[in-house]
């Protein structure tokens, strides 16, 4: 089992930046791809980014590409989200995922953290 915290997000202005970071319990972190996942009201959920078990391949969605930067750090059992020039539609719930391939498909993750929400000003 693998439980997952996300903390990190908040308001923020149109063109500025935050810094997602998701905690992971247990021992076991370092053998799970880990990826980032968003939801905004009212709309589907959509795949962000991913990276593997040690951090070597990352894999972006288009629409964040040269944005965003996912990263993790396995002696602290976390996985970050770099966001800067956040635009509006940004917006939404963001959610880390564990699982055993990274991937962008939520299909492929076993577990989820609770989400943190942010919300990209215009």
């Amino acid at each position: 089992q693998v439980q997952l915290v996300e903390s990190g997000g908040g308001l923020v202005q149109a063109g500025g930046s935050l810094r997602l970071s998701c905690a992971a319990s247990g021992r076991t972190f370092s053998m799970y791809a880990m990826g980032w996942f968003r939801q905004a009201p009212g709309k589907e959920r959509e795949s962000v980014a991913a990276i593997s078990t040690r951090g070597g391949s990352t894999t972006y969605t288009d629409s964040v590409k040269g944005r965003f930067t996912i990263s993790r750090d396995n002696a602290k059992n976390t996985v970050y989200l770099q966001m800067n020039s956040l635009k509006p539609e940004d917006t939404a719930i963001y959610y880390c995922a564990a699982g055993a391939k990274a991937t962008l498909n939520p299909n492929d993750y076993v577990f989820w953290g609770q989400g943190t929400q942010v919300t990209v000003s215009s």
